[in-house]
């Protein structure tokens, strides 16, 4: 044991001195890989360039907001009787309609900067407040927060407390501190 003990030492002493040095990478990491999960996203809402799948509004008023099996707690715009939108509910899914547009755009454009490090730490904090409304009002159960949001959340909040990094457009443009 006191031998285990000593090699752990050891490799501690080895790398603290390296630690800092991986910093800016695990934070490019970071932005990259939560980055691109909300890019493709919302390049997934679109079909052309400022042309909105019409299938994702179809996804946000039954999936998200009306689906067949009702989610605890999860915000429901429908009429519960129905299950579906009254004939004059033209006015709740020109709304979700206009939610779906605006998650599109808003994945796309703060997807990619936060990709690209130019104003990371808004970027990140927009995708967290989504990450957020889609957790506690579209799919708010344990389950998808421990299977997904929890490592988007995590690694958004890294780039809000440290910024974007060394490898980022922000620090060639010295746009951020």
């Amino acid at each position: 044991m006191r031998n285990f003990m000593k090699s752990i030492s050891g490799l501690l002493t080895f790398w603290h001195p390296h630690a800092d040095k991986l910093r800016p990478v695990s934070l490019l990491f970071a932005r990259v890989v939560v980055g691109r999960v909300f890019l493709l996203s919302g390049l997934a809402k679109w079909s052309g360039f400022f042309k909105f799948d019409a299938t994702s509004y179809d996804l946000f008023r039954y999936e998200f907001f009306c689906p067949e099996e009702v989610r605890k707690g999860a915000l429901r715009l429908c009429a519960a009787a129905l299950n579906d939108y009254p004939e004059d509910g033209n006015t709740m899914t020109f709304i979700i309609d206009r939610l779906a547009n605006i998650a599109g755009l808003t994945e796309v454009i703060f997807g990619a900067t936060l990709i690209l490090g130019l104003y990371s730490r808004l970027s990140a904090l927009v995708l967290l407040g989504m990450t957020l409304f889609i957790q506690f009002f579209v799919f708010p159960d344990a389950a998808t927060w421990w299977g997904s949001h929890v490592w988007w959340f995590i690694a958004l909040f890294v780039v809000v407390a440290h910024g974007p990094g060394r490898f980022s457009l922000d620090k060639v443009l010295k746009v951020e501190t």
